[in-house]
C-alpha cells in the first residue's frame, strides 16, 4: 500500500548525488502525523525540492561546460533541480483540496533527464483537520 507524503519527506533524482526534503506550500488543512500532506502541485524547485547535491547530467549546462573544459572528463555540478510539470499522481482519485494528492510512489521528470522519486514519505498515517 503506497503511503502519502508529508513534510518530513524527501525526494532524490537519478542524476544527483544526495536526497532532498520536501516542503508542502499547497494546502495546511489536512494534516499526517509529521505535519501537512504534499499534493503533486508541490512541485517547483526551491519552493518545494531543494537541490540534490552534485548533478552528473550532460543536459545541465553547467555540468556539459564544467565537462568541456575537463577535455571530457565527467564533471559533475551542483544540482537545482529544474521540475517538468507536476509530480505524476498514481491515486489521482485522492484529492486534498481538489489536487491529486503525492503518494510514495509518484514520479517527476527534471528537465535535464532524471527522474525524481520519492525516497522517504515522512510518516506512516493520516488525518482530517
Amino acid at each position: 500500500m503506497s503511503q502519502l507524503v508529508s513534510f518530513g519527506g524527501n525526494c532524490i533524482c537519478t542524476f544527483g548525488t544526495n536526497p532532498a526534503p520536501i516542503r508542502v506550500t499547497s494546502q495546511q488543512k489536512v494534516m499526517t502525523q509529521n505535519g501537512p500532506a504534499v499534493t503533486i502541485t508541490d512541485s517547483q524547485a526551491g519552493a518545494n525540492i531543494g537541490p540534490f547535491g552534485m548533478c552528473s547530467s550532460l543536459a545541465n549546462p553547467q555540468v556539459a561546460a564544467a565537462t568541456a573544459a575537463a577535455l571530457g572528463v565527467l564533471t559533475p555540478q551542483p544540482c537545482m533541480p529544474v521540475p517538468a510539470g507536476t509530480w505524476i499522481p498514481t491515486k489521482p482519485k485522492i484529492l486534498i483540496g481538489g489536487k491529486p494528492c503525492l503518494t510514495q510512489d509518484c514520479k517527476m521528470m527534471c528537465a535535464y533527464g532524471g527522474q525524481i522519486s520519492i525516497t522517504t514519505p515522512g510518516q506512516m498515517k493520516a488525518s482530517a483537520k
